[in-house]
């Protein structure tokens, strides 16, 4: 009974699923301003699941330890949004849907919660340390990842499209492989960072600790407090799977359900294309920002680069693959080349991240560089750029 009464937030979006699949005919008749109010309060809803599946991954992390937390982590928030990507792309979406939300969403990882963090966390604590072996380390895989798949294929003949799609799936697994063989093995210390003690504090008398209390935690993943662990009771790994599973299906009915109602509140509206996809990139990034930001704020920028950085590279180097998967079963390719707008902002967002990420140190200015370029991208999105 404690294990539901944690899970009382769910009740939001399953009521809702039930009367949006039982309610969608009635929405849509009653027109474009009663589908787009329906389509608002299920993302809502979705963002509720979102959250609640992103925190049963992290406990399930801190259960089993790397590399299987890591993927866990990883795959449970690239599963949202393929999820919700696949169902508007079989209602007929945009055929840049796919590529517009994974450039949104690098958009949105590294200069919105980075730059943000960076920026509200540098004017709190001024310079703010971090391993930089990790920021150079995430900024040249999305920058490979990136050019493979969305830069490439505009010099890809159309008759061709399929055996391309196969060496993308092929390579980005393999860099995938490599990287989280990297991330939790030999190079592990890349991506994790030793805080020096506060040395105004008093000496204190040592305390009798658990004998998992040191074990080290990185990629984002935080440790929960003594208040927590004393006020929370455990949850098994059996409940945190089944609540996984339970949340990714009933993100997709409601992700199937909005889809619908998104498209008849929109339509002859002229809103841009491009919105659709930062909704996307938006929900899914949704317990990533929170998190972020936090941690920006505790001063330890090392968990926000880890999060930042770390959720551009899942979603450019797992979505791709799955996504291209589709394509080759249904025999319909996505249109996977990024404009030459896309392009520009990507490639500044990436040399601007290797020059900020390359000392170690993170400031308010640096901060502010990323959140400029992020408002940039909304600015252009809603110009049809």
């Amino acid at each position: 009974m404690s294990a539901l009464k944690q899970e009382r937030l769910l009740l939001i979006p399953i009521l809702l699923g039930i009367a949006a699949w039982f309610g969608e005919h009635a929405l849509l008749e009653h027109g474009q301003v009663a589908s787009l109010v329906g389509a608002v309060i299920l993302i809502a809803a979705i963002v509720i699941g979102s959250m609640r599946v992103a925190h049963h991954a992290e406990i399930l992390a801190h259960k089993v330890g790397d590399p299987y937390g890591t993927m866990i982590l990883t795959l449970s928030a690239v599963a949202v949004e393929v999820i919700i990507l696949a169902i508007m792309m079989n209602k007929g979406a945009s055929p840049t849907l796919v590529r517009d939300t994974i450039y949104s969403a690098v958009m949105l990882d590294i200069n919105g919660i980075l730059g943000l963090a960076a920026l509200i966390g540098g004017l709190k604590h001024g310079e703010q340390p971090y391993n930089d072996d990790s920021g150079k380390t995430y900024g040249v895989m999305i920058l490979t990842a990136m050019g493979i798949s969305m830069v490439v294929p505009e010099f890809i003949p159309t008759d061709r499209w399929q055996y391309y799609s196969v060496f993308t799936i092929f390579a980005m697994l393999a860099l995938y492989g490599l990287f989280l063989r990297m991330q939790v093995g030999t190079h592990s210390y890349f991506f994790s960072y030793s805080y020096p003690s506060r040395a105004a504090a008093p000496p204190a008398a040592p305390k009798p600790r658990p004998a998992s209390g040191g074990k080290s935690r990185r990629g984002g993943v935080a440790p929960a407090s003594a208040k927590d662990k004393t006020e929370a009771p455990p949850t098994s790994a059996v409940w945190s799977i089944g609540v996984i599973l339970f949340g990714v299906v009933l993100i997709g009915i409601l992700a199937e359900v909005m889809a619908v109602l998104m498209d008849a509140g929109l339509e002859g509206t002229g809103a841009p294309v491009a919105l659709t996809a930062i909704l996307v990139a938006a929900i899914s990034a949704a317990p990533e920002i929170l998190t972020a930001l936090r941690a920006a704020l505790r001063n330890r920028m090392q968990a926000t680069i880890n999060i930042a950085m770390g959720a551009s590279l899942s979603t450019v180097i797992l979505t791709v693959p799955v996504m291209e998967g589709i394509a080759l079963y249904t025999g319909q390719p996505f249109v996977m080349a990024m404009t030459p707008v896309q392009t520009t902002m990507v490639a500044i967002t990436l040399i601007a991240a290797a020059i900020n990420l390359n000392d170690g140190e993170t400031n308010a200015i640096e901060g502010m560089t990323h959140f400029v370029l992020f408002a940039t991208f909304i600015m252009l999105a809603f110009l049809g750029l």
